[in-house]
Order: C-alpha cells, then sequence, then structure tokens
C-alpha cells in the first residue's frame, strides 16, 4: 500500500525517497518510514543487534518429501530433526527441560485418514545431549504413532530453555548422573565440530540412517528438493556456469 503511495507521488527510487523531508513523511505515513529516511541520510535510528536473545523455544520441523505410513521411517525422521535441535541448543549454550514431539496427516488431503497429536517429554535433568533428546523424542513417538494414516509433517521442540550458566549443581539422588559432565560435553563438541568440518550429518546416531548411502533408497520424509537455490557459495559442483 506505502509503496503504491509511494509511486503515484513520484517516489520510484531509494534516491527519491532520501530527498523527501523526513517530518513531512512521519505525518504523511509512518514513524517507521521516517526513520528509514534519517537511516538513508546517515542517522542511526535503529540499534544493531549483535548478541541477539536466546531463544526461548528450538524446533525443528518438516513437511515430508511423500506420505510416510512406517513407524522405522518415522524414528528416522524424529531422530534427525531432535539432533538438529539439539545442535542448535547447544550454539546458544542453552539447555532444555522438555521435549515436545508431535506427527500429523495433511489437511490437504481430505481423502485421507486425519491424525494430529503431540506429546511432551520432560527430562529428568535438564541438558544438551543428542543422546538424550533424541531419546526422548522417540519415547514420545512411540506413544503417539498409530498405524493406518499417512502422515505427512513432523517435528521435535525443545522447551523450557535455560542459560548453561544458570544451571544450579544437582544432588544427584538415586541413579541419575550429572549429563553436562566434561566427557559428555567433549563428545558433543566433537561431533558439531566435524559435522560443522565436513558437512551437516557426518556423525549421526544409529537411530538416523543415511538416505542413498549405497543402495539404500531415498526415504520419504526427506524433503523435496527439486526447487532449491543452487549453492553457489559452498558447493563445488553446484558453482554457476558462465557461457
Amino acid at each position: 500500500r506505502i509503496a503504491r503511495q509511494l509511486q503515484a507521488g513520484g517516489i520510484r527510487t531509494v534516491q527519491d525517497l532520501r530527498r523527501l523531508d523526513a517530518a513531512t513523511v512521519r505525518r504523511q505515513w509512518s514513524v517507521v518510514l521516517e526513520r528509514t529516511v534519517r537511516e538513508l541520510n546517515g542517522v542511526a535510528c535503529f540499534a544493531l543487534d549483535d548478541t541477539p536473545a536466546p531463544k526461548q523455544q528450538i524446533a525443528c520441523t518438516r513437511s515430508f518429501g511423500g506420505p510416510v505410513t512406517d513407524l522405522p521411517e518415522l524414528r528416522e525422521a524424529i531422530t534427525e530433526f531432535a539432533s538438529r535441535a539439539a545442535q542448535k541448543l547447544r550454539q546458544q549454550e542453552s539447555l532444555t527441560h522438555a521435549v515436545l514431539v508431535f506427527i500429523r496427516t495433511s489437511p490437504f488431503r481430505p481423502q485421507d485418514a486425519q491424525y494430529a497429536k503431540s506429546v511432551t517429554v520432560p527430562l529428568r535433568q535438564p541438558g544438551a545431549d543428542t543422546r538424550r533428546i533424541v531419546q526422548a523424542a522417540l519415547q514420545g513417538l512411540e506413544t503417539l504413532y498409530r498405524p493406518g494414516f499417512r502422515y505427512a509433517k513432523a517435528g521435535v521442540m525443545l522447551l523450557d530453555l535455560q542459560a548453561k550458566a544458570d544451571l544450579a549443581p544437582g544432588l544427584g539422588f538415586g541413579h541419575a548422573q550429572p549429563h553436562t559432565s566434561e566427557s559428555h560435553e567433549r563428545l558433543m563438541f566433537a561431533i558439531d565440530t566435524l559435522n560443522g568440518r565436513y558437512g551437516q550429518g557426518t556423525l549421526r546416531l544409529g537411530s538416523a540412517l543415511v538416505p542413498n548411502a549405497g543402495s539404500q533408497p531415498m526415504r520419504q520424509w526427506t524433503m523435496k528438493q527439486e526447487r532449491r537455490t543452487p549453492r553457489y557459495t559452498t558447493r563445488w559442483d553446484e558453482l554457476m556456469v558462465v557461457g
């Protein structure tokens, strides 16, 4: 709407917008557009956020490339999603207290039987260990899964996040072991480092089988990527060819 109004007033380029009187822009349009005009003239109005606040929730959800009906394939998908969410959790140096899992059919296929449900699995101790998070996610999946449905989407969310630095030491009753121990942290650091150096998915948990490994067929739960933009800056085999 604002673009049409600007064009009707002869404002068609950034230079045209920059030359407008900021006070007039505020009266005729909004304070947001006024700040944009001032920014274009070198007056700082928007503060730079170099350190964004940690996320309160972390989610990894995907629509499947095709309908999934089997529990083993759902286990692979949930393992992959939970692993990615756990990696993001460690990147912001946080811990999670609970793992939410959901699966659902496609509402755009009314001819299919419909099913959608989620469950939250609390962790005995807050942590960021991929193994514990995946274990909780798979436990939730087992309670959700119902045969006979064509599942179209699933996801994992990490809830009740807190900064790792704010974790109070536990009393260690029973057989519970602190999952933030140095050895566990070193293992997660090694996994993240190798995946960062050699590509996402270089190291995975055993419950996330590697798609297209050898004669293994591509999984139904993997997304369709026919329309994905080529990765010109990160993949040699996808570099733009100039004829």
